[in-house]
């Protein structure tokens, strides 16, 4: 588990009122930095707290030799652990997911559903790698 007491906190900018597309108190992100992208292994997860959230985190590899970082709810919604960021990482017919490893239900790291029962997901977080090449998670405040 990476310590969030290290993480730098600012807040996503929101345009005066009366300009710009109206915001609700639901868009309004607080971006962590969370760790450098080299702290990730490339096909692993890893576990963070970020204020109220467990969040789990995995850095993926694209064909191109890229790294795309997604960012989910670490709880598995069938065990109730914690357990996501301990997941098997994968492909499913070019979905990014990752395995539980406690009932092996599939997630899908884009969107948080469950592809083994669409009736289930896990919350997701925007994710991004800086230009320093630290990992930033967006979270609500």
């Amino acid at each position: 588990t990476m310590p969030a007491s290290n993480s730098e906190v600012s807040m996503a900018p929101v345009p005066p009122v009366g300009e710009g597309p109206e915001v609700s108190v639901a868009d309004v992100v607080v971006w962590v930095r969370v760790c450098p992208l080299d702290r990730l292994l490339p096909g692993r997860g890893a576990a963070a707290r970020l204020g109220d959230d467990q969040v789990a985190l995995f850095r993926v590899r694209d064909a191109a030799g890229g790294d795309t970082v997604f960012a989910v709810g670490d709880r598995d919604p069938f065990s109730g652990a914690h357990v996501l960021s301990r997941g098997i990482v994968g492909d499913a017919g070019g979905v990014p997911k990752v395995v539980s490893p406690l009932y092996k239900q599939a997630f899908d790291l884009r969107t948080g559903v469950c592809l083994d029962d669409l009736a289930v997901s896990v919350p997701t977080y925007p994710a991004t790698v800086g230009d320093d090449g630290w990992v930033t998670v967006g979270v609500r405040p």
